[in-house]
């Protein structure tokens, strides 16, 4: 079959809607990274440094900054679906690489979704007065949250996007309603602001190891930026819109971590807060104790982790479905609905994933699932990040005709650096658990791309070759048959 004719028959394919302006794409990436961090994992990361927990999140912000800025330049330079995966290819050119990569993003994807739905089940359990310690009563909300994000994802991007925008809005309402309640706090008296300044780490653990697995643990309230580049097909005019509504996002949620990580440990005592699943509801019943409205945090708490698990599975659901279209993931994941025009087949596959993931972690009853997932979230997109920033500095040499923003050369590089020692075992203090989980689902995916791969040679498919105006992400697209 000729490249042209290939070419005609992937077309025949529906493309995806353009539905997203820059408020839309601005309310996308503050619900993204706003989302279950900042609610599930303050208390796990005062555990680690005691009240100087707002400085875990200060450096997050900093080490995001720096790989946003080189995302920006390959998102507008490459205004295309396939995010990092794409990067890596066009910078490095290895098939393998290429599926590595997009499978990692597709990855923390889930496994972001997944911390979300064990944040969820806490919550849910919380603000309706059930059995704390009902574990199978945990696993089974937590699956039927992951089921319902699928629902809604599948309805369509207008729908999920619209549902993003409410959800949002309820979410940054929720942390307003802490940082509000907790200066009641400050004014009536009720806070020492002496505790924010005192660096207190687990016993045996040098300060600076300390720091770093808080800070690892931080960067998974500040990712989800990376994931809007996977919309880029679903954006309108994306190369003139994202640096500034990235940009703007970015600043946004850093102001509200910083500033309810501080009023946190200037109310409650470490000691309380140290360890606690549902740190925020434990500020506002605190600051408040009585007080009505703060009954309904762990209600808000529901809707703000319910944002991450849609933003997250749409991204991996759009990633997946854009590879595929490129002949890199098998064919199958391709499949959209002609009336939705919704990517249906990768939905379903990276629900199954979930809850398989949400299955197993269960299981380890001494880590919870928001922390245990939180952090292999955090790992598995530190890894894919120092692989970004290197590949911006690659392309540097890649000349495309239109104007795009372009990050100063020593950004990036320090970005791969940091990214670098967050990832490391001997850095950056994580749990072994973490590693186990993001290798078997590597793992998962190494063993798909071999299959894969091998398939399509037995059957004599070659590399195709670089067509202007398409993107070349290894193989050439399978044809499609007559049914």
């Amino acid at each position: 079959m000729t490249a042209a004719t290939d070419r005609a028959s992937s077309s025949e394919q529906p493309e995806l809607k353009r539905v997203m302006g820059p408020k839309l794409l601005l309310l996308f990436i503050i619900g993204d990274i706003l989302g279950t961090g900042v609610y599930a994992l303050t208390g796990q990361v005062a555990a680690e440094v005691g009240g100087a927990a707002w400085l875990p999140f200060l450096i997050a912000f900093a080490v995001a900054t720096l790989t946003a800025c080189s995302y920006l330049e390959l998102v507008t330079k490459y205004p295309q679906a396939a995010g990092a995966a794409l990067y890596a290819h066009k910078a490095f050119g290895i098939h393998f690489v290429t599926f590595l990569v997009a499978f990692t993003v597709m990855c923390s994807g889930i496994t972001s979704a997944s911390a979300a739905s064990g944040a969820f089940a806490s919550n849910f359990i919380i603000g309706f007065g059930f059995d704390r310690d009902s574990a199978g009563l945990r696993l089974a909300l937590a699956l039927l949250f992951i089921l319902l994000i699928a629902f809604v994802n599948l309805r369509g991007v207008a729908e999920s996007v619209g549902l993003n925008v409410v959800l949002t809005l309820v979410e940054l309402s929720g942390l307003l309603l802490v940082i509000f309640i907790a200066f009641f706090a400050v004014f009536g008296g009720q806070a020492d602001f002496s505790r924010v300044v005192i660096f207190e780490g687990p016993e045996g653990k040098s300060a600076l190891l300390a720091l770093s697995t808080a800070t690892s643990l931080a960067f998974f309230a500040m990712v989800g930026f990376e994931d809007s580049v996977n919309m880029a097909e679903e954006t309108r005019n994306p190369t003139k819109i994202f640096p500034r509504v990235m940009l703007t996002g970015f600043g946004i949620t850093a102001v509200v971590y910083v500033l309810v990580s501080i009023l946190a440990v200037a109310v409650v005592p470490i000691g309380e807060l140290a360890g606690n699943d549902t740190p925020l509801v434990t500020v506002v019943q605190t600051a408040a104790p009585g007080f009505p409205i703060s009954d309904l945090l762990p209600f808000i708490s529901l809707f703000a982790v319910a944002n991450t698990a849609l933003i997250n599975m749409m991204m991996a659901s759009r990633l997946l479905w854009g590879l595929s279209k490129q002949g890199v993931l098998p064919p199958f994941l391709r499949g959209v609905l002609a009336k939705r025009r919704t990517p249906w087949s990768a939905i379903v596959f990276t629900t199954l994933i979930a809850m398989a993931v949400i299955t197993f972690v269960s299981l380890d009853p001494e880590n919870p699932v928001a922390l245990l997932l939180g952090g292999t979230t955090s790992l598995l997109l530190l890894a894919v990040f120092a692989v970004v920033n290197v590949a911006v500095l690659v392309l540097r040499k890649d000349r495309v005709q239109h104007k795009h923003f372009r990050t100063p050369t020593v950004l990036p590089v320090l970005g791969a650096v940091f990214c670098i020692y967050l990832v490391l075992p001997m850095t950056s203090g994580r749990p072994f658990e973490q590693y186990q989980i993001a290798l078997g689902l590597i793992a998962i995916g190494v063993l798909l791309w071999a299959a894969t791969y091998i398939d399509r040679r037995v059957r004599g498919y070659e590399r195709s070759a670089r067509v202007d105006g398409e993107v070349d992400l290894g193989l050439e697209p399978e044809p499609e048959r007559s049914r």
